[in-house]
């Protein structure tokens, strides 16, 4: 397995900058949807973030764009319930979906805002990529690899991003990513990319906003 290149080898200067620029412009709430039929058309370019419970979403999306509390995160896991639409810029929407994992609700509930999440992964023309948020200090479960079956049996493109990478020792990030790596080398919808990120520190932030932005308008 190839080890992660440097950022400088994946994108140049001017790519991380139109990125950066990208994500400084205006973010707004734009829906949030429970049912297929209440999505939004498809005129738009669309990339998701999924991932367990309590992974870091809302705090990966507030980091990406500069804002504290456009996606609002909580404490208590599995409150994102719906599928959460923000408009970038008026060119691109970032969607939050329902996390998947040890929801603090019941069954049917969990099945329910899971099985949406589904829904719009396989039907989603405009959607470009999917990134899979896994939390650094774990690295991929069983809940995680459920997941990425889903996406691969739907054929959508995906790449896993590494939440809270900051709260590892020097060194392991590094490791964590290599080995994430090779676990999804022999998928067939997984991009052959991992980023490790910190919401908290902004580490790993201007690579994920170019690897956005080249997977939105490629």
């Amino acid at each position: 397995m190839t080890e992660p290149r440097p950022d400088a080898e994946v994108f140049d200067a001017g790519e991380i900058e139109a990125a950066r620029v990208l994500f400084a412009r205006q973010c707004d709430f734009m829906m949030g949807a429970v049912e297929m039929d209440g999505l939004p058309g498809p005129e738009l370019p669309e990339v998701a973030f999924a991932g367990r419970s309590n992974v870091g979403k809302s705090s990966l999306i507030n980091a990406l764009v500069n804002r504290h509390r456009l996606a609002r995160a909580s404490t208590a896991p599995g409150r994102t319930r719906e599928i959460n639409f923000f408009v970038l810029d008026a060119r691109l929407r970032l969607v939050d979906l329902p996390g998947y994992g040890f929801a603090r609700v019941s069954r049917g509930t969990a099945q329910k805002f899971q099985d949406l999440g589904r829904a719009y992964l396989r039907g989603r023309p405009n959607l470009k990529r999917v990134y899979l948020l896994i939390d650094a200090r774990h690295g991929l479960k069983d809940p995680d690899a459920e997941a990425l079956d889903a996406l691969d049996k739907a054929a959508v493109s995906y790449q896993i991003v590494l939440t809270k990478a900051d709260k590892l020792k020097s060194g392991e990030a590094h490791a964590m990513t290599v080995a994430t790596l090779a676990a999804i080398s022999k998928r067939p919808a997984a991009f052959p990319r991992v980023v490790a990120t910190s919401a908290e520190k902004g580490d790993g932030m201007a690579l994920l906003r170019a690897e956005i932005a080249a997977a939105a308008f490629a």
